[in-house]
């Protein structure tokens, strides 16, 4: 049983955005995919324990959560969009077209405030429930959970595209994404959970992801190359930041002569084949 509930903590880390990701992009609807995936995680919770992990949880995981949209739209009486997904061709994407990515970007929209944005952020790509925000903000989490519900009814309502800004208004948007990346950063760096480990790894490293697709996209922005060379630097040290014991070692108290923490350079795609 442990092992099942290990399997389940790891596939959260590693496919919730990208299941979020996809299902963003085959039903443009941010309220769909948000609960297609939580329910399709929670039947693994119910179903996983007696049936076993499957050999590939995330794709056992995305078919769940299509499944679980496609019957939401028929319960809504939507059969257009039911039959527009079906009929839909497979989307090619490059190299740097992302669909965490495209996300990303659509949360960070400047047509919301910041908070608004970071708040997205971290609950549709990192994946944080939204008592885990609230604490993080100082806020209660009914008003939480309304600012969320909000940003996505906003999203919906303009229609605001999912897809990576055009090559001229990626300068104009790169700094917002940049602002809330950092953010996201942060708080793994520094967990505001009090149920959570001191050092959330998958938002670090989530983080550290998309800083370096977007510095792929643009290798002559000094704000990009600064950002990805901080978090770097700050990951450096994660290893001598918390004890044997799982306490914060304060930097005066720190081990500085650990060996310190191999940090990979860009390597994107050998990062997204492991995670397949």
């Amino acid at each position: 049983m442990t092992d099942v509930r290990q399997a389940i903590t790891e596939a959260h880390r590693e496919e919730w955005a990208r299941v979020v990701a996809t299902l963003t992009r085959r039903f443009r609807d941010l309220d769909i995919a948000e609960e297609a995936a939580a329910e399709a995680f929670a039947a693994a919770v119910g179903r996983w324990p007696t049936d076993g992990v499957p050999p590939n949880p995330g794709a056992w995981l995305m078919l769940s959560a299509n499944r679980k949209a496609i019957d939401r739209l028929r319960r809504e009486n939507k059969p257009k969009e039911v039959e527009m997904f079906h009929d839909e061709p497979p989307e090619a994407l490059g190299a740097i077209d992302d669909e965490r990515l495209r996300l990303i970007f659509t949360c960070c929209h400047p047509a919301l405030a910041m908070e608004t944005r970071v708040a997205l952020t971290l609950r549709m790509v990192g994946g944080l429930t939204v008592p885990e925000i609230a604490r993080g903000f100082l806020v209660q989490e009914d008003a939480m959970g309304q600012r969320i519900t909000r940003a996505k009814a906003k999203i919906k309502a303009a229609r605001i595209p999912y897809q990576l800004p055009s090559a001229d208004d990626l300068a104009a948007r790169v700094s917002g994404v940049l602002a809330v990346l950092f953010l996201v950063f942060n708080e793994g760096y520094l967990a505001t959970s009090p149920d959570t480990a001191p050092i959330r790894h998958e938002l670090t490293a989530e983080a550290l992801r998309l800083a370096r697709l977007i510095r792929a996209l643009m290798p002559e922005d000094g704000e990009v190359a600064g950002l990805l060379a901080l978090m770097l630097l700050t990951e450096a040290r994660r290893a001598v930041r918390v004890s044997a014991t799982g306490e914060l070692v304060t930097l005066g108290k720190q081990d500085r002569g650990a060996k310190k923490f191999a940090v990979p350079t860009n390597r994107v795609a050998d990062q997204e084949q492991k995670s397949r």
